[in-house]
């Protein structure tokens, strides 16, 4: 027979009073986060699937942020180029002048002073700065000078002038996720928009006998060729254009050596791998120096930059060389001006490539979130209505329990 205490009653009237005030406490903090979800007991199936929305969210809300930033650099960077190229167009007209015999030395030389100054500020738009203060095409070196500038004295120039400008940045631009496992470039490699010529590179070397030692490994730009030990001079070269690196290799058919031309106007990066000295064996590259200055001195290197072009432009209007600026100077600029106008136009497609991303996650954004808030959200209509009934039950059984549990003087006497 079990025992009934006189404390029963009372034990489990304060039970069930702090299990209710339990839920109403409950039900306030889910109204006032407005979720359903308090606790991950609470509806652990839902409670995983929000925790994958919003993750997908806040991916997509990322992505938003990166595609407005690089369309904002990407508006500067091209006002800039748009500058460059107007330069160039002043200076295209200024060699079709300098190409008439009508004009004098002396005027020519005017047009040569006019065309300096343009170079100069040339070399500021190529050094240009992003809004937050990093150089807009310097690669990924984002704290390094684009291009550094060597001057000298020129016989028909007042004082120093720029004689030859320096690619310091690097090849490779910082990538930005715009989409799941998707990356677009954040910056810009100043030696491919500010080039002119297609690059020649042609080894003093005769290459006819050549035997890779040993496996190892070349980097020609951004592609990285893997060599077998066995292969000869005409393997390398099927290997080098079977790769992605925009240059072309053969064999020069005087000296026998190997010759490397690219294929889109830029300035040619080679490297031999860690151990490796298939290039410098080839003659290719020196013993010291980094890309791109570490051309062997032997070899014949052609092609130049934009800057070159117009560097060659004033000097011969300094000159009065009306030949050479009608001929060698007009083509040299009209290569840049077509690269530059191509560079142009590859941005215009990634900005519209950029927009129809942005679009997309425009509307996919508040699909995401919708179905989170399927998942998530509390009915508050119903939350407010079960509230009261806790709140009167509540008051019920508070006056109920006041009635059947009134105190005795033994309770006091305990």
């Amino acid at each position: 027979m079990d025992r009934v205490s006189t404390n029963m009653s009372n034990n489990d009237m304060q039970y069930y009073l702090r299990m209710r005030n339990s839920e109403m406490n409950d039900l306030q903090n889910k109204m006032g986060e407005q979720t359903r979800i308090h606790e991950l007991r609470d509806d652990p199936v839902a409670a995983a699937h929000s925790v994958r929305y919003l993750s997908k969210l806040n991916r997509m809300q990322r992505y938003t942020r990166n595609i407005d930033s690089v369309l904002g650099e990407n508006k500067v960077a091209e006002g800039y180029m748009k500058s460059a190229n107007n330069i160039l167009q002043r200076v295209r007209s200024l060699a079709i002048q300098g190409a008439n015999d009508t004009y004098t030395t002396g005027e020519k030389r005017i047009m040569g002073n006019e065309v300096n100054e343009l170079l100069n500020e040339l070399v500021s738009i190529a050094n240009a700065k992003t809004p937050d203060g990093t150089s807009m095409f310097a690669g990924d070196r984002t704290h390094t000078e684009a291009f550094r500038v060597l001057s000298s004295h020129v016989p028909e120039a007042n004082g120093n002038v720029i004689t030859a400008v320096e690619y310091r940045g690097t090849i490779n631009s910082p990538k930005v996720e715009i989409s799941d496992g998707s990356y677009t470039d954040n910056g810009f490699a100043g030696d491919r928009i500010f080039w002119a010529e297609q690059q020649q590179i042609i080894a003093d070397k005769d290459a006819q006998r050549y035997v890779a030692t040993a496996d190892s490994r070349i980097r020609i730009d951004n592609a990285y060729i893997n060599i077998k030990a066995g292969d000869n001079v005409y393997a390398l070269i099927a290997k080098i254009n079977n790769s992605d690196a925009a240059v072309k290799a053969s064999i020069d058919p005087v000296k026998n050596s190997l010759v490397l031309e690219t294929t889109t106007p830029h300035q040619i990066w080679l490297e031999d791998g860690k151990g490796g000295t298939v290039l410098k064996d080839l003659g290719l590259i020196a013993d010291t120096g980094k890309p791109p200055y570490n051309i062997n001195r032997d070899a014949v290197v052609g092609g130049g930059s934009l800057f070159d072009m117009i560097i060659n432009m004033r000097d011969q209007l300094y000159k009065g060389n009306t030949l050479a600026i009608g001929s060698s100077g007009l083509k040299g600029i009209t290569q840049a001006q077509d690269n530059l106008i191509g560079s142009i136009s590859k941005l215009g497609a990634k900005n519209e490539r950029l927009q129809t991303v942005s679009e997309r996650l425009a509307n996919e954004i508040p699909e995401v979130q919708d179905r989170n808030s399927k998942e998530t959200d509390i009915d508050m209509t119903k939350a407010i209505t079960d509230l009261k009934m806790l709140e009167y039950t509540h008051k019920a059984a508070l006056q109920t329990a006041s009635r059947i549990l009134q105190p005795t003087l033994l309770d006091f006497l305990r």
